[in-house]
């Protein structure tokens, strides 16, 4: 007998995403990115006391993302990076296309929060917000030497 539920309660949306950046911009842009979360207008009350923080999770469904062909790829198509498994990337290429970014929360407004940071295309559906809090602060973590060089740091 399974442990994996065999069905999932249904999720919907609780709002989208409004940015000007083009698709194409947004994974190198990612760090400066302003973008606006449209909330569904009946869910305005449950944003009180959210802007008493700095950061926020926001998880979201990458529903425009290519069916997944393997769960094992070279990170950034780089065939000099060893190949990996999709749960060791942060790729849009998943069994579930979720995303979720941290983001510097600048101000709300009615339904509407402004965001830097979320690498959401314009129109992708928001399915939560969390607040980020000490608890979440990490220092001093592991990741492999592709990382690094993927993204410029030097590897120690």
């Amino acid at each position: 007998m399974s442990l994996i539920p065999a069905s999932l309660p249904a999720l919907s949306a609780i709002g989208v995403v409004e940015t000007d950046v083009p698709d194409a911009d947004i994974p190198r842009r990612r760090r400066d990115i302003v973008s606006d979360i449209v909330l569904r207008p009946e869910l305005v009350e449950g944003l009180q006391g959210l802007e008493q923080y700095s950061h926020l999770f926001v998880i979201f469904l990458m529903h425009r993302s290519p069916p997944l062909e393997s769960l094992r790829v070279h990170p950034g198509h780089d065939s000099r990076n060893p190949p990996v498994g999709t749960f060791a990337m942060r790729t849009r290429n998943r069994p579930n296309p979720l995303g979720l970014a941290v983001v510097d929360l600048l101000r709300i407004e009615g339904n509407r929060l402004t965001v830097r940071r979320l690498d959401a295309f314009a129109g992708t559906p928001v399915l939560d917000l969390k607040p980020y809090d000490h608890y979440d602060v990490f220092t001093g973590i592991r990741v492999p030497e592709w990382s690094n060089s993927a993204r410029g740091r030097a590897t120690s």
